[in-house]
């Protein structure tokens, strides 16, 4: 009988074991998985630092667009004031953004003063002291990169190191399996990878970008299985159920497949493309293509030249799988100005990609963040709320983004200038769509607000941040992750209907609903691909979205359409607020 007692805690606490400690017992399985992901991630390894530094070029311009926020403030202030009262109201604003910046670095990071030292002062004031610190120190590294050279040397050793990391050629990289060259006298192909000729490089290439992605995905599962198989605690989870009825969710899986196919396109363009973007579209005249003449000479042109030589006659362009008269390969044939159409394709995937998940992250973050809050505090933060969102709501959606996008156009404002307003109409439907994905997830927030683990967490005096942020978010995932799926699919057709109405993507950044208007009137010549082809990607990949969304809500609440009575349905019908 004591021996029996004795095992119970010890059984008990390996349950309770860290991952940490888990892998650290059992390392193989995951030594295993980890050398995969390593020979995966070196394959690509060049192409990832370039997303990675894509990615910090996007965090400069946002601290660039939060910094001019106090001197715009300063200077509205100093005009309507003394014009030196700006220059007090700009640092004050800075300082307040800086000491904003250092509270949620300390509430996210677990080390305190108070762990180490013993001050004799009260949690409340040391924990100020270190903001206020931190603050300062914050301050002085802004002063430093902002007016001494410090700032330059910071910024051209990130842009030189990233520069070098992202030029290293990858498995899929044009460098290594090159589609562009010319046909030779003799018959051959110079310039292309192996002499192959450029449609049979340019397929090698994107059979290897697809292949590779799926070689991604299959060991991500596997990774999965392996955690789930050796390091789990518990032996079932309701993620196993909701795994299970997607698995028979037919409907659902085509729309993931098309997704997955959507989002590898837009992440590997300049792979897909058979040309560059800057190349065929914004610098055509900087670069130079080879070709073979009738008289049987290698000729040299522009990009540009070369697209003014093939465009329309108002009639006919180069139609699919075809060679234009420069040698150049058109797996979906040329637009009306002689552009590569599949380049146009494949990065308006990725104008369509970050749209979309700017919108839905960002106001998906605003409508999950202000559902927490009102259902956590209720009363007046819930009335200001519905009367925000109805406000909102009450105004057509689609009128509201385009007043929105031509006074921001119009306007010249810096926000507008990133994609040539990509960045812009990704915001505009953040604003826009927030109010309805608050409502979706009202009623779930409002049920999960009355649990008994809310109010338990409530009692043992965890911080209302620390109960929604651990006890209430979790639950409401699910939905958001459903209604952002199925909302995804709208705002690509949105940005579409905008560009085909010449009110959204402008410039040279390629976008779907500006092929599909600059070729509708080539729809009944032999030219029809021009606007089909893109018009019938919208339809499919909006298609995909919202079957995933179904696949998606069917698999985590699978009485959401039945009318169940149970908590999870009654939480659903809730949803709508």
């Amino acid at each position: 009988m004591s021996m029996s007692t004795s095992f119970e805690p010890n059984e008990t606490t390996d349950e309770s074991r860290p991952l940490r400690k888990r892998v650290a017992d059992n390392p193989d399985p995951a030594r295993f998985w980890l050398l995969g992901t390593a020979v995966l991630v070196a394959l690509e390894f060049g192409r990832y630092m370039g997303w990675v530094y894509q990615l910090v070029g996007a965090v400069k311009y946002v601290i660039g667009l939060v910094g001019l926020l106090p001197s715009w403030i300063g200077d509205s202030v100093g005009e309507a004031t003394v014009p030196i009262v700006s220059y007090f109201v700009s640092d004050a604003i800075t300082l307040l953004l800086l000491f904003g910046l250092s509270v949620l670095v300390t509430r996210f990071t677990s080390w305190s003063a108070t762990d180490r030292f013993d001050v004799g002062l009260s949690d409340r004031i040391v924990r100020f002291l270190e903001r206020a610190v931190l603050t300062a120190v914050l301050a002085t590294i802004a002063v430093l990169l902002a007016f001494t050279p410090v700032g330059g040397l910071v910024d051209g050793a990130i842009d030189g190191v990233f520069n070098t990391l992202s030029s290293i050629p990858t498995l899929t990289s044009r460098e290594v399996i090159s589609n562009q060259g010319h046909r030779t006298p003799g018959g051959g192909w110079d310039g292309t990878f192996l002499g192959l000729s450029p449609a049979v490089a340019w397929g090698i290439r994107t059979l290897l970008v697809y292949g590779y992605a799926l070689a991604v995905i299959v060991w991500t599962w596997k990774g999965y299985t392996i955690f789930r198989e050796h390091y789990r605690q518990a032996d079932w989870t309701p993620r196993d159920d909701t795994l299970s009825r997607f698995r028979s969710h037919y409907w659902g899986q085509f729309g993931l497949i098309v997704v997955l196919m959507f989002i590898v396109t837009a992440l590997w363009a300049p792979a897909i493309s058979p040309t560059t973007a800057d190349q065929n579209i914004a610098s055509p005249y900087e670069y130079e293509v080879e070709y073979l003449t009738d008289d049987g000479e290698v000729a040299t042109t522009t990009p540009g030249q070369a697209n003014l030589n093939s465009q329309s006659n108002g009639q006919n362009t180069i139609s699919p799988m075809s060679y234009d008269d420069y040698d150049r390969w058109a797996p979906l044939g040329t637009t009306s100005s002689g552009q590569n159409l599949l380049t146009h394709i494949a990065y308006g995937a990725q104008t369509s990609l970050v749209i979309g998940l700017l919108a839905i992250g960002l106001g998906g973050l605003i409508a999950v963040t202000m559902s927490m809050l009102t259902a956590y505090y209720k009363g007046l933060v819930d009335v200001l709320t519905v009367i925000a969102s109805d406000t909102i709501i009450s105004i057509p959606a689609f009128l509201l983004v385009m007043m929105l996008s031509v006074i921001f156009n119009q306007g010249n404002h810096p926000i507008a200038e990133p994609l040539n307003g990509g960045l812009l109409l990704g915001l505009i439907f953040a604003f826009v769509y927030w109010p309805g994905m608050w409502r979706t997830i009202r009623g779930p927030s409002l049920q999960v607000a009355e649990e008994e683990w809310v109010d338990a967490a409530r009692s043992y005096g965890q911080s209302p941040v620390n109960t929604m942020r651990k006890h209430m978010a979790p639950y409401i995932a699910g939905y958001i992750m459903i209604y952002g799926s199925l909302l995804l699919g709208g705002i690509i057709i949105s940005t579409a209907a905008l560009s085909f109405l010449g009110l959204g993507i402008e410039g040279s950044t390629p976008e779907w609903g500006r092929l599909v208007s600059d070729g509708r009137s080539f729809v009944g010549t032999s030219s029809w691909h021009v606007a089909t082809i893109p018009g019938l990607m919208i339809v499919l990949v909006v298609t995909a979205f919202n079957a995933l969304g179904d696949g998606l809500r069917d698999a985590i609440d699978p009485e959401a359409d039945t009318g169940g009575t149970d908590d999870t349905g009654t939480a659903a019908a809730g949803g709508g607020g």
